[in-house]
């Protein structure tokens, strides 16, 4: 993956939540600054930190990321918690984002995205629902930040 243009309103920070930290925040944080790293900073938190999970380092690893050496952290584990967008990947997540961000100017978004891991069958039709979730975010991700050109300085 190449770093795309971003818009003029693109914001200085961005922030994925989710439940656990260790699937589809993993998977945002991942995407997002392999295309935007270079000008916006990123993190990601669940609500309750659990550890990566192995099947979305893998598909990550399929598009050339790595997050191996992610540390899944909470909201308290965060050094700073202002944050220019907030984007909820799971409905707990939300909440918790809409509490830490009511006498904010944060901007504040939920996305409705699948959780892989409630995914049963063989390991190749799990892994696709890995896959279909990564790939959700990747376009995801890029139409809400690629309005454009990059602005000419």
């Amino acid at each position: 993956m190449s770093a795309l243009p971003f818009s003029d309103s693109m914001p200085g920070s961005v922030l994925f939540a989710c439940t656990h930290n260790s699937i589809r925040s993993v998977m945002a944080e991942n995407i997002m600054k392999s295309l935007y790293g270079h000008a916006v900073y990123v993190d990601s938190v669940g609500v309750r930190a659990k550890s990566v999970d192995g099947f979305a380092i893998e598909v990550l690893d399929e598009i050339g990321l790595d997050a191996s050496k992610h540390v899944a952290k909470n909201f308290d584990d965060l050094e700073d918690s202002s944050f220019d967008m907030i984007i909820s990947l799971s409905q707990e997540a939300h909440k918790k984002a809409e509490e830490m961000t009511r006498a904010t100017a944060c901007e504040t978004e939920f996305w409705n995205i699948i959780d892989p891991s409630v995914t049963e069958g063989n390991r190749e039709m799990r892994l696709n629902a890995y896959r279909h979730t990564r790939d959700d975010l990747y376009e995801k991700i890029k139409a809400r930040f690629r309005t454009g050109p990059a602005p000419r300085v």
